[in-house]
């Protein structure tokens, strides 16, 4: 993972680009990497492994099925404006959104965050900001759910009650568990825990 540290602006040989200026050069110099801006930083993860890409494609099915008919979409990739910096902004590797999350789209193909009822990332080379800046910077915007496939310790947390801009409720599920969405999502589901970190049944 590429990352650049800088709160305003990014120093180039050429000149000087603001953050925002310096993510879009990223995103079309390494095509296929995931380019995002927490909490002022810039970020640059490269594609993820086979099990990441099945883990998705599962939950993307399961969540298909059955969202449609309450009004909601999952969505890969898409992006979620955040509030915690006027450049911020994240890619969730999957978001269950409300069905007319377009109406909402606020710049750089990014969507305002009163639309998202989940946000999903299953952990790769970047699973420190899984794991710190997205948690932080999720809650404040109010993202009623926040799952991660926490592949680097083995299992999947599950945060919820975001008030004061953190999460109240973190909760871990280990391997061989399985969790209930959260009501609040608005889907009646099981996920497997197992099935989140490895991408299919074992």
């Amino acid at each position: 993972m590429a990352v650049i540290q800088h709160e305003e602006r990014v120093t180039t040989m050429q000149s000087e680009l603001t953050i925002g200026e310096a993510a879009e050069q990223a995103a079309r110099s390494l095509p296929g990497h995931r380019v995002e801006i927490l909490q002022g930083r810039l970020t640059a993860t490269p594609p993820a492994d086979g099990s990441h890409a099945l883990a998705l494609s599962w939950l993307s099915e399961e969540f298909g099925v059955r969202a449609r008919g309450v009004g909601l979409r999952p969505v890969q990739a898409v992006g979620l404006w955040l509030p915690t910096g006027p450049d911020d902004y994240a890619i969730p590797d999957l978001a269950v959104v409300e069905s007319d999350f377009r109406d909402a789209h606020v710049m750089k193909n990014c969507y305002a965050p009163h639309v998202f009822r989940m946000v999903l990332e299953v952990t790769s080379t970047n699973w420190a900001d899984d794991l710190g800046p997205k948690v932080e910077d999720y809650a404040p915007a109010g993202i009623p759910v926040y799952v991660v496939a926490d592949r680097k310790h083995d299992q999947v947390l599950v945060c919820t009650d975001p008030r004061g801009g953190e999460y109240r409720n973190q909760t871990p599920h280990k391997r061989g568990m399985s969790f209930s969405v959260p009501e609040v999502v608005g889907l009646e589901m099981e996920l497997s825990v197992d099935r989140l970190l490895d991408g299919d049944e074992g």
